[in-house]
């Protein structure tokens, strides 16, 4: 597209703009060829669609959106309800490029009452508003089937496919089956059970899955004093033994408060890609139904607007008529006869806490999943996090800490691990002899390692870290960053892990001056910095050890005149330690390298110990 052509899209399009009702209602953006790539609502049209045409829009999606924008059209209506409502509706037909892709949840199975004079109840993950009444999507698998088993238990209805007509059964057309000479099934196609007593039995399983299950222990009760009272009491005890299996399942449901009705919870939790709207639903104090939407994000829409359209969603979902929606903040949407609440105290904030928590829990799951099958996708959300905890201008994919060891500054070594994209790059591992500090000076020793590792990396023109994680606390990233900016001139972030009284990393640190970085200790993060630090603690003590070791066997055999390296490796070999070989018999010597330089070996120990 030339200059001149996208200067007359705009001016096409802000011709339009400017004729736009002030009223609410929904907005289309087509593309070239005239399909539609995005639908907006508004409180106000012309206010709404002309921001989009700003010149002091920043957002990059809306940039390109505005791009890709040749025609727009739009629906006037009388409240900002309705235009929530319309907005849903033409995501769902058109499911337009870049508005946000609600997941549906259509792999979750509902539970279907037919449309049918004696209707049947069963499982289904197909959805066809013609066959009957549907309720759920049950995210969890087993509530819904112990449901099913509690109305199948309670009511015995059909399970046969055959459509049974009243008239058909008045005529005798049809034949009883298996189920009903095992229990399972009380015969309405012979008319062993009436039409009228079927649908009394169907009305009561809807009430339970619907969720009003103590208005219908309520009910029940009523009944059997009435049945008591006219002396039927066999259908009383019939009833009561209904009862007490509906009580016994509604003590095992999630209870709230008694005090709570048909009231609905919805909770937003979202990353940069994806939003997790729970919504659950709460009758006579017993929360009966709980999802998780997850909406796709395409031009970083605000969790206001999600929310938004997640409430829209799950009224129409779930056909909720509930007065009253608990939410976690301001919705800014009028929904007739509706109030909402944004509860601070009680039972209420704690369905909100209960709502948020299973949004966090599904968010999880999914990542979960998501990182099992791709492993790298979990290196790079950690390291994503990392940079947005730390403010870094990119994200940290070679990190690299350092660490001393010594013993009374005798054998000092130093260390450093390299972890890349959040895991070690052992190939990478760098063990340093301290040559220019004598005694124990930790401070002094980082200082000469710093220098060293980053200079030659400067020299060989090799990649530099984009983090340096310090061994401590705010004098070794002090010590680290005049090295680092001060003496080589170079730009690299520094962080240090800090121990408690007892020793234990509890802290990372950052910046000049060093303020802590709020991190939780359980987080995954925080497991791979603490993780990075004892790597680079076993990294240093195996090479001090190494060195040690190597230092005391030196000044032990190889300053004793007469034996050489061949005599200390037979030694060593047969007697394993320089004790050993001092606390061996001459004899025992002598089997291994001979009778002469076993007496030199003896004459030798035997004068240490006289001194």
């Amino acid at each position: 597209m030339t200059r001149e052509e996208n200067e007359k899209r705009l001016e096409h399009l802000k011709s339009i703009v400017s004729r736009l009702p002030e009223k609410p209602g929904s907005y289309q953006f087509y593309d070239e060829q005239h399909v539609i790539i995005y639908v907006g609502k508004a409180k106000n049209l012309k206010a709404r669609v002309s921001t989009y045409f700003h010149t002091e829009v920043d957002r990059f999606k809306t940039k390109v959106l505005v791009s890709k924008i040749w025609d727009i059209s739009y629906t006037v209506v009388r409240t900002e309800e309705d235009a929530l409502l319309l907005e849903n509706s033409l995501i769902k037909k058109y499911n337009p490029r870049y508005n946000v892709l609600l997941k549906d949840g259509k792999t979750y199975p509902s539970i279907c009452v037919t449309n049918e004079p004696f209707p049947r109840i069963f499982k289904t993950r197909t959805i066809n508003p013609k066959w009957g009444t549907y309720y759920g999507p049950y995210s969890h698998v087993a509530t819904m089937n112990s449901v099913l088993a509690l109305i199948k238990q309670l009511y015995h209805p059909r399970a046969c496919f055959q459509p049974i007509l009243p008239e058909k059964v008045r005529e005798g057309k049809y034949k009883v089956c298996l189920k009903y000479h095992i229990g399972l099934c009380k015969g309405p196609c012979v008319g062993k059970e009436s039409i009228e007593e079927y649908q009394a039995d169907i009305a009561q399983a809807r009430q339970i899955l619907k969720g009003n299950t103590r208005q219908l222990l309520r009910e029940m009760r009523e009944e059997m004093g009435r049945l008591a009272e006219e002396l039927r009491f066999e259908e009383a005890e019939e009833l009561k033994q209904k009862y007490l299996q509906l009580d016994s399942f509604v003590s095992k449901s999630e209870v709230v408060s008694h005090t709570i009705n048909d009231v609905d919870v919805v909770t937003i939790t979202n990353d940069e890609r994806v939003a997790y709207i729970n919504y659950m639903h709460v009758a006579s104090g017993s929360i009966n139904q709980s999802f998780t939407f997850e909406f796709k994000k395409r031009l970083n829409e605000t969790e206001l607007e999600l929310l938004q359209l997640g409430i829209v969603e799950m009224r129409e979902r779930f056909k909720s008529t509930s007065k009253e929606i608990i939410v976690p903040f301001d919705p800014e949407m009028e929904l007739e006869g509706v109030r909402f609440t944004l509860p601070k105290l009680g039972d209420k904030k704690t369905l909100l806490s209960l709502s948020e928590l299973n949004a966090k829990q599904y968010k999880s799951d999914r990542l979960k999943q998501a990182e099992k099958l791709n492993p790298e996708q979990k290196q790079v959300r950690l390291m994503k996090e990392l940079q947005e905890k730390l403010k870094l201008p990119k994200m940290p994919y070679q990190i690299e800490c350092f660490d001393n060891s010594n013993i009374s500054g005798s054998d000092a070594v130093a260390a450093c691990v390299v972890f890349k994209s959040m895991k070690p790059s052992k190939k990478d591992y760098k063990r340093y002899n301290i040559k220019t500090v004598v005694g124990p000076d930790d401070y002094a020793s980082m200082k000469e390692v710093v220098k060293r590792r980053y200079q030659r990396l400067m020299d060989e023109q090799q990649p530099l870290p984009d983090l340096i994680v310090a061994d401590g606390g705010k004098g070794q990233m002090e010590v680290i960053r005049e090295v680092i900016e001060d003496e080589l001139g170079l730009d690299i972030p520094i962080a240090g892990l800090a121990k408690n009284d007892r020793h234990r990393t509890n802290e990372l640190l950052y910046g000049f001056p060093a303020k802590s970085v709020q991190l939780k200790t359980d987080s995954e993060l925080f497991y791979v910095l603490t993780r990075l630090q004892d790597e680079v603690h076993r990294f240093a003590i195996t090479f001090h050890r190494e060195k040690h070791s190597k230092h005391q066997l030196h000044s032990e055999l190889d300053e004793i005149k007469g034996i050489g390296p061949k005599t200390k490796d037979a030694l060593l070999g047969k007697l394993k330690s320089v004790k050993r070989i001092r606390e061996a018999t001459l004899d025992e010597l002598a089997e291994v390298i001979g009778r002469a330089k076993a007496e030199i070996i003896a004459n030798y120990f035997a004068k240490g110990l006289e001194k």
